[in-house]
C-alpha cells in the first residue's frame, strides 16, 4: 500500500467518523426536543415546592447539555487535528508530500481556527 492510498483509507474513515457524529447530534436534538417538549408541560410552578428546588433542576438540566456540548467540541478538535496532520505533515502550508499536495494545494486552510 503506498502513501497515496493509506491517505485515502484515512480520509475514508475520517468522513465515516463525522457521519457517525452527525447522527448522533441528530440524534440529541431529536432527543432535546423530546426534554423541551415534556419540560414545557410537565415543570410547573406546581411541581416543586420551593424556588430552590426548582433552580437545582434546571441548573441540573443546564449541566448536562454543556457537559455534552464540551464532549462534542473535544470530538471535533480531535478530528481538526487528524484533518490537519493529514493535509498539513509537519506544519507545511499545503506543500510538501502531505495530501494537500494531491489536490493541489486545495487542503490549506482546513481546519483553521
Amino acid at each position: 500500500m503506498n502513501r497515496e492510498h493509506a491517505y485515502h483509507l484515512t480520509l475514508d474513515a475520517l468522513a465515516k467518523l463525522q457521519w457517525n457524529t452527525a447522527m448522533i447530534l441528530e440524534a440529541k436534538a431529536t432527543e432535546a426536543e423530546k426534554v423541551r417538549n415534556w419540560l414545557l408541560t410537565h415543570a410547573t410552578r406546581d411541581t416543586w415546592a420551593a424556588h430552590a428546588e426548582q433552580l437545582a433542576a434546571s441548573l441540573q438540566f443546564h449541566e448536562q447539555n454543556v457537559e455534552l456540548i464540551d464532549g462534542l467540541t473535544k470530538l471535533c478538535q480531535g478530528l481538526n487535528r487528524n484533518m490537519k496532520a493529514i493535509l498539513q505533515p509537519d506544519g507545511e502550508d499545503g506543500g510538501g508530500d502531505g495530501m494537500a499536495s494531491l489536490f493541489g494545494g486545495l487542503g490549506s486552510g482546513i481546519g483553521d481556527t
